[in-house]
């Protein structure tokens, strides 16, 4: 009986901890997977007004995976760099999505066309986080956006899984300097025309419209950004997301469906023939809010409430403990 005296008070003095250090708003955190044959660079550009973040560009090995916080309200964008090189002096560019600032980290530098993004704005209007993959600035990589814990009738997955490289029309093609297809343009970075930019005379939803190039991406990615005014069926939205998984070349067979339940974070989405999609290594391990002890103790579980309030004789520190593991309670399924 001392004993778990002594783990109800633990698990007290835990649940008090973690309330005080989330705060109602919990930072949400973003993880990267790179699934890609190849080393990426993944650069990272807070929106204007909003800090930068702890880190503005990183390396990525093959079947490497990084998770990064982000406080509650970020908004910016993530996207990758691709066959990128140090010279002499230790000048650090890539072929594609380079951000100009001649060193891993980008510092504030943007995304160089072409590249693909992702593209969120956390705790935007009526608390939800807005989210998207856009092609507007062309493409280098398939990409894939998964919300984990979030709910909502549009909280669902959204990218691009082909590889639009190979089917890029010829005057959007980008070629790396060993002659290998490596991006693919948009039609107003390869044209600068007002109706390819939705400018000038275009610059509304009324006469810009979509272009045959667009169109071609449109379809290959139906649920991606294909030019400016896309927003109807490539805006998402999510309440109470905790992670979003960003896999850079996730398997090319998969549907966009949600991943709001526990079972199945931190996966890709199943392939629309119901094919088993390659988990296998290097996948990050599942997140969650919860915190099991040895012995099987878990602090979110009815069970282990009750017992603690039998536990303790005084009425009450029983009482103690059932008020803050309600709060607690509230506090994981508001937030």
């Amino acid at each position: 009986m001392a004993q778990l005296k002594v783990l109800c008070l633990f698990a007290l003095f835990l649940t008090i901890t973690e309330l005080f250090i989330t705060g109602v708003n919990s930072a949400a955190t973003f993880t990267m997977v790179n699934k890609c044959q190849q080393t990426i660079w993944p650069g990272l550009l807070s929106n204007a007004g909003i800090a930068p973040l702890s880190t503005t560009g990183f390396i990525l090995q093959k079947g490497e995976s990084k998770t990064i916080s982000v406080p509650t309200s970020w908004g910016g964008r993530f996207w990758a760099r691709t066959h990128c090189t140090e010279d002499s002096t230790g000048k650090f560019t890539c072929a594609t999505g380079d951000c100009g600032s001649g060193k891993i980290e980008c510092a504030g530098g943007n995304a160089a066309p072409p590249a693909t993004l992702a593209e969120f704005t956390l705790d935007g209007s009526n608390g939800m986080d807005f989210f998207d993959v856009s092609l507007v600035d062309g493409y280098n990589l398939p990409m894939l956006v998964v919300p984990q814990g979030g709910a909502g009738n549009n909280c669902t997955s959204t990218g691009c899984v082909v590889d639009l490289n190979g089917a890029c029309p010829s005057e959007l093609k980008v070629m790396s300097v060993g002659g290998e297809n490596v991006a693919c343009k948009s039609a107003c970075e390869a044209f600068r025309k007002d109706e390819y930019c939705c400018a000038g005379a275009y610059n509304n939803p009324t006469t810009c419209k979509p272009s045959s190039y667009s169109t071609l991406f449109k379809k290959a990615c139906p649920s991606a950004y294909s030019y400016a005014y896309d927003d109807k069926t490539s805006t998402f939205t999510c309440a109470g997301a905790n992670n979003y998984l960003i896999t850079f070349c996730p398997s090319p067979n998969t549907s966009q469906k949600s991943s709001s339940s526990s079972s199945a974070q931190n996966q890709e989405p199943e392939d629309s023939n119901n094919q088993n999609n390659d988990n296998s290594n290097n996948e990050p391990s599942t997140i969650n809010n919860s915190m099991v002890y040895d012995g099987a103790w878990d602090i979110s579980s009815a069970s282990s409430t009750t017992t603690c309030m039998h536990v303790f004789s005084s009425p009450a520190i029983a009482g103690a403990v059932a008020v803050l593991a309600a709060t607690f309670q509230l506090h994981r399924q508001l937030f």
